[in-house]
């Protein structure tokens, strides 16, 4: 197995007291040109009384409060569309004409924002770093790649890019065309990679046979790059995709386009490895997803990932604080040895549940029920009979039983659940059974709650 590094070869060979000083002076650049180039950071930090100058270190600019939040990049976009006729935001930091892609965030939950607006130079940024991943697993240029994503206005767009820049050729089929038009293209091209959500490459694992009468280990993918969704880290998920397609699998992040994170080759999983830690502070500035205050960087401490460009040309982000829950780990990894950052997703803080003062997030949920796996399928949803994120107890759990799992015995296995999901997440929900499959899963990123409300 190899060992991950940096996507700037430089940085592989700097400790880790150099490693932040050199962060740091990417910081006060970064400040500064947001400072100058845009009205809206300009109004922030003179509204605080604080000039870029001042700030030096890690430590003083993490004393500065949240700048950003999805609330606010909407309001400046409204902003600049009423007074200058674009939806990219007063915090745009080049002329209009330099941007050469825009994708928004679904707009699940209001309005979609342009968050992934990039430059040439961003677009570049971000190929290098695509690139790097697709190197470590084996793909090279010449090689073709099933993109089965929402294509249009979507954040995976500027992956495109990256996969092009690598000498690869992206076969994108839009996962809205349906499951036989994703799988009539990989019989037409025969891709050497995919990429596509967690919840896809189950739904093709289960399907595939049924539809074009080829299993999946037949595609003879080389790797297989999932997104989206929390689904490589539960080791029953992993070792049901990777025993099902035959090959590696890796789960990865590109939070706003700005820094890359990608799990190892590695049998065990151990998060995601941050290889590009020059592009964005990320993950080294958390706060508490309550108070927003900063939190010590430890090995496996939790916390909201609060976003800061280091080098991004077009809508830099400083300070922005998207909702991300994410669990940081600082010593090397076990199973390849990179000395850089790893992380783990917890959850969306959008998506917290309180229940009884405990705060619970589904994704705890599920790599808890997962280990029950193949009495159960996975698959669940979180009843909902009121706006959350407070839920009158007990919380309502509805769970797929296994295909072969005797129902007689669902009472036995329910009170094991129960335990665990007590020990491990703090409730002990009213389960409901159904039957396997009858949750059914989407192309895209399949739902975790059934709202009744």
């Amino acid at each position: 197995m190899s060992r991950m590094t940096y996507t700037t070869t430089m940085l592989n060979f700097m400790n880790a007291e150099q490693l932040k000083h050199y962060r740091e002076e990417k910081l006060r650049n970064q400040m500064m040109y947001c400072y100058r180039s845009s009205e809206l950071y300009r109004r922030k930090f003179d509204e605080l009384g604080v000039n870029p100058n001042d700030i030096k270190t890690l430590e003083d600019f993490q004393k500065l409060p949240i700048l950003m939040t999805k609330d606010e990049e909407r309001a400046s976009q409204q902003e600049s569309l009423e007074r200058f006729g674009h939806p990219f935001g007063m915090h745009l930091c080049a002329p209009v004409e330099k941007i050469k892609l825009t994708a928004t965030t679904s707009g699940t939950t209001g309005t979609p924002t342009f968050t992934y607006t990039l430059s040439d130079k961003d677009l570049d940024s971000l190929a290098l770093q695509i690139e790097s991943m697709l190197k470590y697993a084996g793909i090279f240029p010449g090689d073709r790649i099933l993109f089965a994503h929402a294509l249009g206005i979507y954040a995976t767009t500027g992956v495109l890019w990256g996969i092009r820049k690598a000498g690869a050729l992206p076969i994108d089929v839009d996962v809205r065309a349906g499951t036989e038009m994703i799988l009539n293209y990989v019989n037409l091209t025969k891709p050497h990679a995919g990429f596509m959500t967690p919840s896809l490459a189950e739904y093709l694992i289960d399907n595939s046979e049924k539809v074009c009468g080829k299993h999946v280990r037949e595609f003879n993918f080389k790797a297989l790059f999932l997104v989206g969704e929390i689904g490589v880290g539960i080791p029953e998920v992993k070792e049901k995709l990777e025993s099902a397609f035959g090959c590696r699998v890796y789960d990865w992040i590109g939070p706003l386009a700005g820094t890359i994170a990608h799990s190892c080759d590695s049998d065990e999983y151990y998060g995601m490895h941050v290889i590009s830690p020059d592009y964005d502070l990320y993950p080294d500035d958390l706060v508490d997803p309550e108070t927003k205050e900063p939190l010590e960087i430890y090995d496996g401490v939790i916390g909201e990932a609060i976003y800061t460009s280091l080098q991004r040309e077009v809508n830099p982000m400083l300070r922005f604080a998207s909702g991300d829950i994410i669990q940081v780990f600082t010593d090397e990894c076990p199973g390849c040895g990179f000395k850089g950052r790893r992380i783990k997703v917890v959850g969306r803080s959008d998506d917290m549940l309180i229940v009884k003062g405990a705060n619970i997030y589904p994704a705890a949920i599920k790599n808890s029920i997962a280990k029950f796996i193949p009495e159960i399928t996975g698959e669940m949803r979180i009843v909902l009979e009121e706006k959350p994120p407070r839920v009158t107890p007990p919380l309502k759990l509805k769970i797929e039983y296994g295909e072969n799992t005797d129902q007689s015995n669902l009472h036995q296995l329910e009170e094991r659940i129960k335990n665990s999901l007590s020990g491990e997440v703090r409730v002990k929900p009213d389960i409901i059974w159904v039957p396997a499959h009858s949750l059914g899963k989407a192309l895209t990123k399949t739902p975790l709650f059934e709202k009744n409300y």
